[in-house]
């Protein structure tokens, strides 16, 4: 490839880069204030500590799940909304300002958030801050356009790279998501060394993680990998040429395969978070319960996750979507991901009700932390649908060691009563997940009887059957051919004369 259809090849790459990202941008990401809210109450049946759950959250991300609890818990809104503002106060971003206050005035005008006070008796609004950083951000954004446009007219590429970079970052950080995404791409048609290449990757996942866009996830991950193997490869010879030489210092054999674990535990959480978004929760579980530790994470830890979350995903996916011999063996006797249950003892009580078939406790344990798992921003949508697939797991697991069993003796150990588990029956009765019938009068759940040997004798008789027509076709074949009444290929017939043809030129010849 010549030097002109190289850069070629990389202007095309990049413009299919910017389309994208102009497609991601296009894109309006509805804020959680805008879709159909759930409340759920903090009670006593319902525990859930606000000063515990935000304390480990970091950044954007403590600020965005401050806006969940509003929006889902009236009955903690006020203190939710009052460490909001605080933690605003140490970004850049004022938009998130409003974002706070306009989720608790649709809290407080809705009917669960009768009593309320208002924002004016909670938070005080500092108007002189907004003025503040709306200058000091429009200062920096000044300053890093007229570097990259130096950059840009001096034709320095590694300068320009880092400039598209810096304005990602500062994009980022005010809250202007697609004018980041447009230098993040924009930084890959200057990037040089696959190590860039790596790096923009690593920076857009955390952007389309932050917005919580799922379908471009696995996008970014598939590109991050392939650059991570050049890179890889790219050490793997470095070491293996100055082993060859005298070393004049410590090895830095190690750093490499360190570096390496690190960015593929962030790429395989990215992957299983972009399967829980989009619904794919047994893909979703495989990801996150063959998840490196957490300090493997690096920064992502707390900006963007924390270990308890992991724990709650993991074990919620593998619950709705995995075999009870596959729970146990990747949580139970996984001794990484059981690191991540201990941050929430519950998760390890729920595996254990679970392996040991009661249910009721896992049906109750589930609802009692139901509040703790509606506020999560990345599960929140799923919740129900995970619910309901446990429940139908945990209904079809109880019934399997019985011919016949009472529906009362079944609701009772489930917490329902008899017409609930009924329903829960005859729908997966008619999913195909349980083979049996239901007995209505006498309330009493029967699996259909198979007949093994009726099933063995139908199976012979079916091949039997085949034999016997395979054997009636080569019977009539060979007669056919006996009597001379099958037709030959015109073709095969020219090949042997063409051969006699060539035999007899080389006879005369010789």
């Amino acid at each position: 490839m010549t030097k002109w259809a190289a850069r070629s090849h990389r202007r095309r790459r990049a413009s299919m880069e910017i389309d994208l990202a102009e497609e991601l941008a296009s894109q309006q990401i509805p804020q959680m204030f805008q879709r159909r809210r759930i409340v759920r109450p903090v009670d006593d049946e319902h525990p859930f500590d606000l000063d515990a759950y935000i304390t480990p959250y970091a950044d954007r991300t403590a600020v965005d799940r401050l806006i969940a609890v509003i929006l889902t818990c009236p009955a903690v809104a006020p203190q939710a909304l009052q460490l909001a503002v605080s933690r605003i106060k140490r970004l850049r971003d004022t938009s998130l300002l409003l974002s706070a206050t306009t989720a608790y005035d649709s809290v407080a005008l809705s009917v669960e958030g009768a009593g309320l006070p208002p924002v004016g008796e909670i938070v005080v609004v500092d108007m002189e801050w907004v003025e503040d950083v709306s200058k000091q951000n429009a200062a920096e954004r000044t300053k890093l356009e007229v570097e990259l446009k130096t950059y840009t007219n001096n034709m320095i590429k590694e300068s320009i790279r880092m400039g598209h970079r810096d304005l990602g970052d500062f994009f980022r950080s005010t809250g202007d998501f697609p004018l980041a995404l447009k230098h993040y791409t924009k930084s890959r048609e200057f990037c040089s060394t696959s190590q860039h290449v790596l790096d923009m990757c690593l920076s857009v996942l955390e952007l389309v993680i932050e917005q919580r866009n799922y379908n471009h996830i696995i996008t970014y991950v598939h590109k991050a990998e392939g650059a991570l193997e050049s890179v890889t490869a790219s050490a793997s010879a470095a070491a293996a040429q100055s082993s060859s030489t005298p070393l004049l210092g410590p090895p830095q054999s190690r750093k490499p395969v360190t570096e390496r674990e690190q960015i593929q535990t962030k790429l395989d959480f990215a992957l299983a978070l972009a399967h829980l978004g989009t619904g794919a929760y047994d893909k979703a579980a495989t990801a996150f319960l063959k998840l490196g530790r957490a300090e493997q994470l690096g920064d992502w830890i707390n900006k963007l996750v924390v270990p308890s979350d992991i724990a709650i995903y993991g074990t919620l996916c593998a619950l709705a979507s995995l075999s009870r011999s596959a729970v146990k063996s990747q949580t139970v006797e996984n001794a990484v991901f059981a690191t991540y249950m201990e941050q929430e003892p519950y998760v390890r009580e729920l595996v254990q009700a679970y392996m040991s078939s009661d249910f009721k406790t896992v049906l109750e344990l589930l609802s009692r932390y139901s509040t703790r798992h509606y506020i999560d921003i990345h599960l929140s949508p799923h919740v129900y649908e995970l619910t309901r697939l446990i429940r139908h797991v945990g209904v079809v697991l109880y019934f399997e060691p019985f011919e016949t069993i009472r529906l009362e003796r079944m609701a009772g150990a489930f917490g329902w009563t008899v017409d609930e588990l009924e329903r829960e029956v005859v729908a997966l009765i008619q999913a195909g997940k349980i083979m049996g019938r239901v007995d209505s009068q006498n309330k009493i759940l029967v699996a259909k009887k198979t007949d093994h040997r009726a099933e063995l004798f139908a199976r012979a008789m079916k091949a039997s059957s085949q034999i016997q027509s395979m054997n009636r076709k080569l019977l009539l074949r060979m007669r056919l051919q006996q009597a001379d009444l099958v037709v030959k290929d015109p073709k095969l017939k020219r090949e042997p004369e063409r051969d006699r043809g060539l035999e007899a030129a080389l006879g005369e010849m010789m």
